[in-house]
């Protein structure tokens, strides 16, 4: 059986178009998350202080940040999040959303830091 190798992301910005700046990390850390979100469920506004992408392994999700920019990202597609920008997520699909999420920073630096909980009716 042949390997098949696919690139699903491969970018120098976050999804709202603003570059990776200043990512000098002196004690790296990789920390892998598998996060599964109930469908019509709302996250909590929040910000990452660190690089992080997503892998929607299923369902569909919509992320929204504090200025109004959205973007959809469906199964099988990755996306760049957004750091130290407020921001929130939901799941848009009739099923279970499943992201992996790979996050790099340094040592000890937390993965996010809530705002306060919202709701997208």
């Amino acid at each position: 059986m042949k390997i098949n190798k696919k690139v699903l992301l491969n970018t120098t910005k976050m999804w709202d178009g603003t570059k990776f700046s200043h990512l000098n990390i002196n004690n790296p850390e990789v920390t892998v998350l598998k996060i599964t979100v109930p469908v019509g469920q709302v996250l909590k506004m929040h910000k990452h202080p660190l690089v992080n992408i997503a892998y929607v392994k299923q369902g569909t999700l919509i992320v929204k940040t504090d200025d109004n920019k959205t973007v959809t990202v469906s199964e099988g597609e990755c996306l760049a999040e957004v750091i130290n920008k407020y921001h929130y997520g939901r799941n848009a699909g009739n099923i279970p959303l499943e992201l992996v999420v790979f996050y790099i920073g340094e040592k000890g630096t937390p993965l996010s830091e809530d705002l306060v909980e919202i709701s997208d009716n």
